[in-house]
């Protein structure tokens, strides 16, 4: 039964990734910090394949930057 429970894990990661790249979307910030936060958004993803569960904790701290404001400035 622990295989269903990663497949209830991957399935909830999949999810907020895609709400989360549709949070970084819809941001009114300048396109070098979009392309920072995707590209952040991208290494969550790839590191699902290899540990969901560490994945799942990263998207998790990468959200609540978000809810809370939290977002890097653009470089210069």
């Amino acid at each position: 039964m622990e295989h269903d429970g990663q497949l209830e894990l991957y399935a909830a990661v999949a999810v907020q990734l895609k709400e989360a790249h549709t949070r970084v979307r819809a941001l009114q910030v300048p396109e070098g910090v979009r392309m920072a936060l995707t590209r952040k958004l991208l290494v969550i993803t790839a590191a699902a394949k290899h540990d969901l569960a560490d994945a799942a904790r990263r998207l998790e701290a990468f959200t609540a930057d978000l809810d809370e404001g939290r977002i890097p400035e653009e470089d210069c």
